[in-house]
């Protein structure tokens, strides 16, 4: 089995899950946030449908610099809407599906290297960077986002399991004190 054939399952299933999250962003809550050092929920959910897009530049280069010497820095996409936002994941989702299943093994264990004003934050090989920098930094800010939406009263779908809005799989739902609100 490649690398790639062993990734693939593991991000169709984060992606799809963090479609999910995305679809239950409220319209007209984009600029809430719960805390003043926060995130406002509709630049979060924009970061997030749009992390996937690190694939695709992870595999076409080597290292990337968020703040290139001399160079303009990292600008993000600013929020429009829920089915913008849902557009744009879709997009980078095919895109990142794509790079990932024409990788080879000996692409994916190249090494790649985040820099920040010409300086190494760190390097890795790109499958780790795909692990870690894409997958894991998704399902960070995803579980972020079901704290935003848990706070907006807004139903939490199954992740990886139940939640307090989803019945489990039998159909019937847990009582409250025989497990953790989510």
């Amino acid at each position: 089995m490649t690398i790639q054939e062993m990734l693939l399952p593991e991000f169709d299933r984060e992606m799809g899950l963090t479609r999910q999250m995305l679809e239950r962003v409220p319209e007209g809550k984009d600029s809430w946030k719960p805390h003043q050092k926060s995130f406002a929920m509709g630049d979060l959910s924009l970061h997030l449908a749009t992390l996937p897009m690190w694939v695709v530049s992870t595999m076409k280069q080597t290292e990337l610099d968020l703040n290139p010497p001399g160079g303009p820095g990292f600008t993000p996409p600013k929020y429009e809407s829920v089915a913008a936002t849902l557009r744009s994941f879709d997009e980078i989702v095919k895109a990142a599906r794509a790079a990932i299943a024409g990788a080879s093994d000996g692409e994916l264990m190249v090494m790649w290297t985040l820099k920040g004003g010409g300086h190494s934050i760190f390097s890795m090989p790109r499958v780790a960077v795909l692990r870690s920098f894409v997958f894991n930094h998704m399902i960070h800010h995803r579980a972020q986002l079901g704290v935003y939406l848990r706070l907006n009263d807004v139903p939490l779908p199954p992740m990886y399991g139940p939640t307090a809005d989803a019945p489990i799989e039998s159909g019937r739902q847990p009582a409250a004190s025989s497990r953790s609100r989510q």
